[in-house]
């Protein structure tokens, strides 16, 4: 993959450059990426596509001249709903229902070729060192004894993966978490990341959200340690002390 010099940068991670080319996006890994992610996630592009959810396109995984992998995908153009959400804020409420609702939407949907959340989880609570080997037992308890199910789960629904397109569509991109399993784990997901910015809008799309799909918060809450303990083993350090509260906070029984 060769980038044109016109190419602007969007984002950066830690792992990763993301730039728009005009009428494509490119996502560039650093050499600490591992190959099967990057290709994991185009194929998870595939399948979100396949199973009628609106999203951007994979349509190319290759190496990337001076760096490591990077994924080519369509652009859906538009602004996110969290540039709307902070550049309006007297509009929260309404476009929190649009991002509620289209949460609600895509949980609708199955794949069953996706990943499996649960099996996500489990390697990873597995291999997490900076719990004890009592917490990591009860955590896998926990998680063992959940609702299973097979609904598409995003893993990383935030208003700044949402984009509102110029024709009024909403689309969602950034699927490299996708799995199939419980909406309520997707959901607890969504609650820590808005939680890490505002415990206020946390419980306004904690209420919202299960007021709309008719779920008990209780289910979600049960999902939160295991979902912290997931986000922990991912090591981006940042929010460690915040999800280790999550963790700690909970009875297992």
């Amino acid at each position: 993959m060769i980038l044109p010099e016109s190419k602007t940068e969007i984002v950066r991670h830690s792992n990763k450059v993301v730039y728009d080319l005009g009428d494509k996006i490119a996502k560039v890994f650093n050499e600490n990426k591992p190959v099967s992610d990057v290709f994991n996630e185009a194929l998870n592009l595939a399948r979100i596509n396949e199973a009628d959810i609106r999203s951007p396109k994979a349509l190319e995984v290759s190496q990337v001249d001076g760096a490591g992998w990077g994924l080519l995908t369509s652009k859906a153009p538009g602004v996110t709903l969290e540039e709307k959400m902070n550049a309006e804020p007297q509009r929260f409420g309404e476009y929190l229902e649009q991002f509620v609702d289209l949460q609600i939407e895509i949980h609708g949907k199955t794949s069953p070729l996706l990943n499996r959340q649960r099996d996500k989880y489990a390697r990873m609570i597995g291999g997490l060192e900076a719990i004890n080997a009592t917490q990591r037992y009860n955590l896998l308890e926990r998680l063992d004894g959940m609702k299973k199910e097979f609904k598409v789960c995003h893993g990383d629904f935030n208003p700044s993966n949402v984009i509102v397109g110029e024709d009024g569509e909403l689309y969602v991109c950034d699927w490299a978490h996708a799995t199939q399993g419980s909406p309520a784990a997707d959901v607890a997901m969504t609650y820590l990341l808005f939680a890490l910015k505002s415990k206020e809008q946390a419980e306004a799309y904690l209420d919202l959200y299960c007021e709309r799909a008719d779920m008990p918060k209780q289910v979600v809450r049960q999902w939160m340690p295991i979902v912290a303990a997931s986000e922990l083993a991912r090591k981006r350090d940042i929010h460690e002390d915040f999800l280790m509260s999550w963790i700690d906070v909970f009875d297992y029984q």
